[in-house]
């Protein structure tokens, strides 16, 4: 097979990875015979400079034909990036990944540094640990975090931790800032973080420990993943506080207060189930 370069969203330009599209279908649930068929057909389309966009429409457009719960799985990328306008959700959601990864947390805190007040997006705890956390989201594909993002949040979390340190009972806690992303970081805002001691989680950083990663060890999609829902009762749901498909599997009461019959609640709800139970749901014929 001849060998194409993709664009991609930042405008980079990278040999088309069959493996890396496999891999995807794979992990959203797709059995091997339908990645097979999906692969073919891609292959069938490519030319020099197709974007990796188009390459994605068109797979999440076969994939829905055989399961739209691993559909929903694969477009987490396009999930996330539909949480908007405002952060507010993206800051909820990260708050919730935390809790489910075993971290009390709080959005949205005042807290005291040395020299000034800081309103902080996440806190998170959990034994030893204690870590204030910033989320910078992102509306569109190919934007990144440069590194003035965490240069900026590196200053404000030494302010909090200078007076972190001076309370009783934080002499052996292990403080650390966070500064979390939907889409990715620059070379040099990397760089930086690992050199300051900050941790930085994007979608696929760190490798094999990011975003979409933690996302799907804990099942804890976005209800923007739902195809059985309109953009305007997701957007309903958001305001409401309702981010994350679990909390419809948990409670399928939430989705009463925005004006669904029993027929349309029970079809999101079996979504919502399928879309979290990523083991035990495959594509089928």
């Amino acid at each position: 097979m001849a060998t194409f370069n993709v664009m991609k969203a930042s405008g980079e330009s990278e040999p088309f990875d069959e493996n890396k599209l496999r891999h995807s279908l794979r992990k959203a649930g797709a059995n091997q015979q339908i990645t097979n068929k999906i692969i073919h057909s891609i292959q069938r389309i490519l030319f020099e400079g197709i974007t990796t966009e188009k390459i994605y429409k068109e797979a999440f457009k076969q994939l829905s034909q055989y399961s739209n719960s691993s559909a929903g799985r694969y477009k987490l990328k396009e999930a996330l990036l539909e949480l908007g306008p405002s952060g507010y959700p993206f800051e909820k959601f990260i708050g919730e990944l935390l809790n489910r990864l075993g971290y009390q947390t709080d959005t949205r805190v005042i807290v005291d540094g040395n020299c000034v007040s800081h309103e902080i997006d996440v806190i998170a705890e959990k034994d030893d640990e204690h870590f204030m956390i910033e989320c910078k989201f992102h509306n569109r594909k190919g934007h990144k975090c440069n590194v003035k993002i965490p240069l900026y949040i590196q200053s404000r979390f030494k302010d909090v931790e200078r007076n972190w340190r001076s309370q009783p009972g934080h002499e052996d806690k292990q403080h650390q800032g966070w500064v979390v992303t939907n889409t990715r970081f620059t070379t040099d805002a990397l760089r930086y973080g690992k050199c300051a001691g900050l941790k930085l989680l994007s979608w696929d950083y760190p490798e094999n420990n990011g975003l979409k990663d933690l996302i799907s060890h804990v099942h804890l999609h976005p209800i923007t993943s739902l195809s059985t829902l309109s953009n305007q009762k997701k957007k309903l749901l958001l305001e409401q506080n309702v981010v994350f498909c679990k909390q419809i599997c948990e409670d399928k009461q939430v989705l009463k207060s925005i004006g669904l019959d029993n027929h349309t609640m029970n079809k999101v709800f079996e979504e919502a189930m399928d879309i979290c139970n990523v083991k035990n749901n495959s594509v089928k014929r």
